[in-house]
């Protein structure tokens, strides 16, 4: 388990990766959301490995994503921002009503983040579809409780952020998150 490791977390459009955005530029180190990239690849190869093509397939590869990046943050030092983390292919298949398999639930837990989630909740008015991200707000709203359900199922402490701009959130992270060992960097969270 990595105690430097920080998940955040929740349905899509919710200001994620917009928030890990913001931590990126603040000198934080920070993991990008593997769904949206496998997505990228995916579209430009004519892959199948979609939530729209072949699901299963499509969490497979974001579960070898995910382990992959929980292994290469360990190169940085102090804490590490995840957009997402291995937990969510437990939440993924909760969302598609399939049993989880095995392996998941073993990579869930075996790659522990830090005991403290925190969760974007669903948040309408920021919500807007793209080329990656082709679900409408319910299937969000859907995607945000099976999360929810996942981490709290792993024995996660979960904190809503709440919905504001950044810099409140960035703020809200900060403060929940103070006596994280800092590392070499010096830097507070």
């Amino acid at each position: 388990m990595s105690s430097r490791y920080i998940v955040i977390t929740g349905g899509p459009g919710a200001g994620k990766t917009t928030l890990i955005d913001s931590l990126r530029r603040a000198g934080h180190a920070c993991v990008d959301e593997a769904g949206r990239q496998i997505i990228q690849d995916q579209l430009s190869i004519g892959g199948q490995a979609l939530h729209t093509g072949d699901s299963r397939l499509f969490a497979e590869v974001m579960l070898s994503w995910e382990i992959r990046s929980y292994r290469q943050a360990s190169r940085h030092p102090g804490p590490v921002f995840f957009d997402r983390g291995i937990p969510d292919l437990v939440g993924y298949h909760l969302l598609l009503g399939q049993p989880v398999p095995a392996h998941v639930t073993a990579a869930a837990r075996l790659f522990r983040y830090h005991h403290r989630v925190f969760v974007a909740p669903p948040w309408p008015r920021i919500y807007t579809t793209d080329s990656e991200r082709d679900q409408d707000f319910a299937e969000a709203v859907r995607t945000h409780d099976a999360v929810v359900a996942a981490y709290t199922q792993l024995g996660y402490e979960l904190h809503t952020l709440p919905r504001s701009d950044v810099a409140s959130r960035v703020t809200f992270i900060r403060r929940h998150t103070a006596a994280i060992d800092h590392g070499a960097t010096g830097r507070p969270v």
